[in-house]
């Protein structure tokens, strides 16, 4: 086993107990881990190691790829299950320290302790300045109800705190049991809140989503902590509204550029800062290498693998091997087409494949609607678990029959009083993959890339009023498809473009006469 980073000395010890020979080598180059990777048979990293598929490549007897930690950014996923080379990592390591650092933020910033600390020590005596408030009875808006929201929610309440969250994939009944009041729009979460906490998984959606237009929604007592993703808030625009007074403070814990010394933030004095300190503590990094040491062991033994994120090809009927990308890339495009949780999720297998056992494309499914949502890696194992959790029902159909396609995958499920729909299969030799329905429109759309998806009325003009809007953004379209409905007043048109979607892009479409609705979907 390589180690190429620190860790934590009992899962070394595990690691070793095991009867395996471990090699710690960490500060390599690029090209040191290149040849340190030679006859490894796993690769024990943390967040600093870049696993490319040059790596992957290099490290031929590679069976698998441990993470001590739950972010695998540093990690070529799709090249590692390509290469046959299985990926894990410590989902839950860290949850309790983010929590806590997350609530020892929100309550720094509530009493200027960090201020209060460096005054003091400084010779002055400021009991007036540093005066703080009180979390009792104040309202807390957590953004992302996920794992680590759920462990703050719990502690705030244990304050007196009311509690308040904005996750359109988490239902109103999974809300209620955790004593939390779901709000239909972030923008809701900041005009009643006192307090914001971030917990949101780190997205092309979310990326900015903490903005200039949603902070001037924000009360002027507003105090916003982030300890998710850096980035989510607009730090230039978040630094714009403290000195003009318009929020009352914030304590960051993440940065849109890791590491970093500079920011608009470090200088106001209303603002506590920490260097993305929310899985550093002893009990986190010993959990991690615990648990990394038990996967990879597991894994090397060729055994049940709990936390593993990929799945080795192997594992899969070499029949329904070929839709396990399709699959999970219209688990995705469903989930951020819907825009929220549905309660119960169908998934039609038809044609050749339902002769087959799918149970695994099902997982791929729910890897992909989940992952686009969730603050935490969404793997083939722990799927069903957090499809569980959140209340979603998952109903499997299968039949040998398929008019239209020799192999087909549909998605259903109905939200707010609408049915959303999508299809795909995979064509010919090379086995590639189509997305074939969109709200019961028929297209022909490769699952990949940055998509505009536009509900209309079947009248002329809309596809240049459209295309129009995308032009004047400076946006390439680099393909468009027009879906075709039995109803000849609806219509539906995918662009697929070269570059993200801004928001306000999206915002112009739908204000424009005739559209029914427009949403920027990542597939990329």
């Amino acid at each position: 086993m390589l180690v190429s980073e620190a860790l934590a000395p009992r899962g070394l010890d595990a690691m070793r107990a095991a009867g395996f020979t471990v090699d710690v080598r960490t500060g390599l180059s690029h090209e040191e881990l290149l040849e340190a990777v030679v006859g490894a048979s796993a690769l024990v990293i943390r967040s600093a190691t870049q696993v490319t598929e040059e790596v992957l490549e290099a490290g031929r007897d590679l069976v698998v790829v441990g993470r001590a930690g739950i972010g695998l950014d540093n990690v070529d996923v799709a090249a590692a299950t390509r290469l046959g080379v299985m990926v894990v990592n410590a989902p839950q390591s860290n949850v309790i320290s983010a929590a806590e650092q997350a609530f020892a933020l929100l309550m720094a910033q509530a009493r200027n302790i960090p201020q209060a600390d460096r005054d003091l020590k400084a010779g002055a005596w400021n009991r007036s300045r540093w005066e703080g408030v009180e979390l009792h009875g104040k309202t807390l808006g957590i953004a992302g109800l996920g794992r680590v929201g759920v462990l703050v929610a719990q502690r705030a309440l244990a304050f007196g705190m009311h509690l308040i969250a904005y996750d359109p994939f988490v239902s109103a009944d999974r809300a209620r049991q955790l004593g939390v009041t779901m709000v239909p729009t972030v923008e809701d979460l900041v005009r009643q809140a006192d307090f914001v906490t971030v917990h949101l998984p780190k997205t092309p959606e979310t990326m900015g989503l903490f903005s200039a237009e949603l902070l001037a929604q924000a009360q002027p007592h507003l105090r916003i902590v982030n300890t998710a993703r850096g980035g989510i808030i607009d730090e230039q625009a978040l630094a714009d509204a403290l000195r003009e007074g318009r929020i009352a403070g914030a304590a960051l814990d993440v940065f849109a550029a890791e590491p970093t010394t500079e920011s608009p933030l470090f200088d106001l004095p209303n603002v506590v800062v920490t260097p993305h300190l929310g899985a550093s503590t002893a009990e986190a990094q010993d959990k991690a290498g615990q648990t990394i040491a038990e996967q990879v062991v597991l894994a090397l033994r060729g055994e049940f693998v709990p936390y593993a994120v990929n799945l080795a090809a192997k594992e899969a009927n070499s029949t329904v091997q070929p839709f396990l990308p399709i699959a999970e890339r219209l688990g995705r495009l469903f989930t951020l087409l819907a825009g929220g949780a549905v309660d119960t999720l169908d998934i039609a297998y038809e044609g050749e494949i339902a002769d087959y056992d799918c149970r695994v494309l099902t997982l791929a499914v729910l890897k992909g609607a989940l992952g686009a949502v969730v603050d935490e890696p969404v793997s083939f194992v722990n799927a069903p678990q957090i499809a569980e959790t959140r209340g979603l029902t998952v109903r499997e159909t299968s039949s040998s029959a398929s008019p239209d396609y020799r192999n087909l995958i549909t998605l259903r499920g109905r939200l707010d009083g609408r049915d959303y729909h999508v299809a795909g299969t995979i064509f010919g030799k090379r086995a590639t993959s189509r997305i074939v329905s969109i709200l019961d429109h028929s297209v022909d759309v490769r699952p990949t890339g940055h998509y505009i998806v536009v509900s209309n009325s079947d009248a002329p003009g809309m596809i240049g009023k459209v295309a129009t809007i995308v032009g004047d953004a400076g946006i390439n379209i680099a393909d468009m498809d027009v879906g075709i409905t039995a109803e000849a007043d609806a219509a539906l048109m995918v662009l697929t473009c070269d570059a993200p979607i801004p928001p306000t892009v999206i915002d112009a479409i739908r204000a424009t006469p005739g559209v029914i609705d427009a949403k920027a979907i990542d597939l990329a």
